[in-house]
């Protein structure tokens, strides 16, 4: 079962030696690492990392990994996971490998609410806000990677953070040539070659850079039949302009995902017959190792037989069967000119592509046209949840069959964006800075038919390069909308040092204008989204009379602004021992899933126009940092108003939202790092969160529940009124605590790190309520907490004579093979009459991986 070859393939590589920049880049975009230094407390150790953990003495709950920590991990390994040993952050991986995405959580935010930047680039996808962590930088190509716990920066160009941001910045080019190379190969055919070339200075004036190159591949762990193949491209050109700081830094990325869908198993315990899971849509949420590793086994698509109404093959049905592929590219630029010696401006402008879609492996495809009077005639397109193609689809000569056919929902999106920032320095002890962001990303969202292949596999991983057309050349697809996301963003800042550079004040504003411009070219039929599109759209029209109640093909454009602002300070007691707070406010604007959703209501009805969820978030906290210790303890609050829940429905890919209305959120995180000797050092560090939905959410009126739901408890009535029981009770998904320790020891040639996270219970659902199919239970409120624990051993061959960044590597994840629930969207019902609204990732069983990296 598990393909697992010793130690590494041979490579040839070369060390890389980092030149940063004079102060170390522990910010988002260029203008906020330049303020950023004014802001850092004088004669603080804040930016001393002790085995690659920095803690900043910011106002700001921050903590900081550079590339000695991420270069531990997993070679290939996605810097979101990293970062799962920073308090508050609950990351969940789909694969050992990095390279199948999963879900991360901090502070109890899930990804959505994150805003994650590259370079100063924002990350989030412009419809839904998602984080896709198998699309992320390649981490020997990461400087370092910053975490703010629980507020954004002044100029982050996000729609979506209301609360914490992940930005990492790349490597510098370094003055003199390096190249370097490291293989890997570990279980489930897991091989990795990355590659680097450092060009060191090409003229007289410091032009210098580095391009670089990876490939990846990996079997997933269980299904029997999923594949992944990773390829990355990067370059980056630095030119310093004189010796004060400036420079122009233009750099570029190209990642090519192939997957299959990663196992996702109905989080259920019981039910199915009580069987273990055969597939990840059949069978029950397995409870050991020896039911999690399951082979679907191959199949074969029987061809049609001529004047015979053939029934679509089962064959590739399966979840696993399906892809999730995705091509992602970007040019991005970091600037930074000295106007004089008090005035600054720093300027980040980007472009980004993406061509990607996921969803259900398969659908029937009818061969006949729509004749029903309901669809107004003979009609083909997307009617009522059948797919109408009115030609002969498998080549048997008739039009009488139902074939299986592949229906991923695509993506393509152009982004174009700027972050520019002016700092003026008063005086030595008060800055201000003001900022523009601007960011367009067009997004067309479609659902083309593809064919599949004899295996049962899609023919092709993007049916949108030759879709299936009707007779007529029509393309038919389950949706087609067109949206422009825009934003106009101005913010300042002021920073300021006083009683004797022993407080420091931050005080910014940001105010976000945002416009969505939503082009809808189907039917939508309900609220929940679900939409009609038909072959022919000249049809159109007479289909519109034919259903009055629906929302015919249109276009909205909705507006949403408001002023967010933030404050804090740090105040110092000593030059070790300080205090910091923090208060921000923050807004998400509904996604686009959400206002088409609401395309179903009349244009200038309030349930057209989703209110934007707002939090107010507080911070506060003691540091202590000193050549050998490191320490920050802090306390946190936050308050939702408009609480949007949203959750992707795999089996009607649609995404579900539920308003949870006010919501409260405090906790506490901490961490200690303490180094006692150079060869020895030990990390800490917990974080407690509790959450508390203050009420009950509607589900609707009593007579539209099943009884059983009533019955169970799962829902609620008053009068007519149904409701989720929610008043008081936790959301759903994210753990209630989280703690770990990693010690790192350095003997001889060796170095050995092992650490440990314990990740704690998570509820199901927001009601934290047992779930019930009928009247019987299927699983219980929450799953349990679990301990997972990491090895990474590496011989430094440079301590023997090889050159600098030559070495050895063993990694080992889930080391004791813990078995544990993997990652899942929450829900609000704790109750299903057919499939179950909640699917989780199978847990990351004990993986080996050996590398060697050589350098000259």
């Amino acid at each position: 079962m598990r393909n697992f070859k010793l130690m590494a393939m041979s490579a040839s590589c070369v060390a890389v030696a980092v030149a940063g920049l004079a102060t170390p880049a522990f910010a988002q975009s260029t203008g906020s690492v330049e303020f950023e230094k004014d802001i850092v407390v004088t004669g603080a150790k804040s930016t001393t990392p002790i085995n690659g953990i920095v803690i900043p003495q910011t106002p700001k709950a921050k903590e900081v990994l550079d590339q000695s920590f991420i270069s531990t991990a997993q070679p290939g390994q996605s810097i979101n996971d990293t970062i799962n040993m920073i308090p508050g952050v609950a990351s969940f991986n789909a694969d050992p490998f990095g390279s199948s995405g999963g879900k991360l959580y901090i502070r109890g935010f899930d990804n959505s609410r994150i805003s994650e930047t590259f370079d100063g680039m924002p990350l989030n996808d412009t419809g839904n806000y998602a984080l896709y962590s198998n699309q992320m930088l390649d981490p020997e190509l990461i400087d370092n990677v910053n975490v703010n716990l629980g507020t954004t920066d002044v100029d982050s160009p996000t729609a979506s953070a209301t609360g914490s941001t992940i930005n990492y910045r790349s490597l510098t080019p370094t003055e003199d040539f390096h190249a370097m190379m490291v293989g890997s190969v570990g279980e489930y055919n897991f091989q990795r070659i990355f590659g680097m070339i450092q060009t060191g200075n090409l003229t007289k004036g410091g032009l210098r850079g580095w391009l670089s190159a990876s490939s990846a591949t990996n079997d997933l762990f269980s299904g029997g039949i999923g594949k992944v193949d990773k390829k990355q491209f990067n370059f980056k050109l630095y030119q310093p302009l004189g010796d004060n700081g400036d420079f122009i830094s233009i750099a570029g990325h190209w990642n090519r995902n192939r997957n299959n869908n990663s196992p996702s198993i109905y989080l259920i315990t019981q039910g199915f017959g009580n069987a273990p899971v055969n597939s990840s849509r059949t069978g029950r949420y397995p409870t050991k190792w020896s039911e999690a590793f399951y082979n679907i086994g191959t199949c074969s698509v029987a061809p049609g037989v001529n004047g015979q109404r053939d029934a679509a093959s089962s064959c590739g049905t399966a979840w696993e069967y399906g892809y999730n592929p995705s091509d992602t590219g970007n040019l991005r630029a970091n600037m930074r000119f000295t106007l004089s010696d008090k005035l600054l401006l720093t300027i980040d402008p980007s472009v980004q592509y993406v061509k990607a879609n996921g969803g259900l492996p398969a659908v029937n495809g009818l061969e006949q046209t729509c004749t029903a009077a309901s669809c107004g005639g003979a009609t083909t397109g997307y009617i009522g949840g059948s797919y109408y193609i009115g030609r002969d689809l498998n080549g048997d000569g008739d039009t009488l069959d139902t074939v299986s056919l592949r229906a991923p929902s695509h993506t393509q999106t152009w982004r174009l964006g700027v972050n520019a920032s002016l700092r003026y320095k008063i005086d030595e002890h008060n800055t201000l800075r003001i900022a523009y962001t601007y960011d367009r990303g067009r997004h067309h969202q479609t659902g083309e038919l593809g064919y599949a292949r004899q295996d049962g596999f899609g023919v092709t991983p993007f049916p949108v390069d030759t879709p299936i057309t009707d007779a007529s050349g029509n393309i038919i697809e389950k949706r087609n909308r067109l949206s422009y996301a825009i934003l106009h963003q101005v913010s300042g800042e002021y920073s300021g040092r006083f009683l004797d550079n022993r407080l420091d004040v931050a005080i910014g504003l940001r105010a976000p204008f945002l416009r969505r411009d939503l082009n809808n070219n189907c039917f939508t039929t309900t609220a929940g989204g679900f939409v009609d599109c038909l072959g022919n759209a000249g049809l159109n029209a007479a289909y519109a009379t034919a259903h009055p109640t629906y929302a015919a093909p249109q276009q909205r454009v909705i507006d949403y602004n408001r002023v967010l602002p933030q404050a804090g300070f740090t105040f110092k007691f000593t030059p070790q021992l300080s205090m910091f707070a923090n208060y921000s406010k923050g807004m998400q604007v509904p996604g686009t899933d959400n206002l088409y959703n609401a395309f179903y209501f009349a244009a200038n009805s309030a349930s057209a126009h989703p209110t934007p969820e707002t939090t107010d978030n507080y911070d506060a906290g003691l540091r202590f940092n000193s050549r050998k210790v490191a320490v920050q303890l802090s306390g946190w609050y936050t308050l939702f108003q408009n609480r949007l829940a949203q959750a992707y429905d795999q089996d009607t890919q649609t995404t579900i939202y539920r308003n949870l209305g006010k919501v409260e959120k405090y906790g506490f995180d901490g961490s200690v790092n303490y180094q006692p000797i150079k060869e020895l050092s030990f990390y800490a560090f917990a974080s407690l969160m509790k959450s508390r939905i203050v009420a009950n959410v509607d589900a609707g009126t009593c007579a539209s529940q099943a009884a059983a739901a009533i019955s169970t408890g799962s829902v609620a009535c008053s009068g007519t009124e149904a409701y989720y029981q929610t008043a008081g009770k936790r959301e759903s998904g994210a753990p209630v605590s989280t703690l770990g320790a990693r010690v790192e020891g350095h003997v001889s040639l060796f170095d050995v790190i092992v650490q440990a996270k314990r990740t704690g219970s998570r509820y199901i659902n927001d009601q934290n309520l047992p779930v019930f199919s009928g009247t019987t239970k299927v699983d219980n409120a929450a799953v349990g907490a679990y301990t997972t624990v990491d090895l990474s051993l590496r011989a430094d061959l440079n301590k023997v004579g090889a050159p600098k960044g030559t070495f050895l590597q063993l990694n080992v994840v889930n080391l004791f093979n813990k078995f544990y629930v993997g990652g899942f969207d929450g829900s609000t019902a704790a109750y299903y009459s057919s499939n179950p609204s909640t699917t989780a990732y199978l847990p990351i069983p004990r993986t080996f991986t050996g590398s060697i990296s050589v350098a000259f």
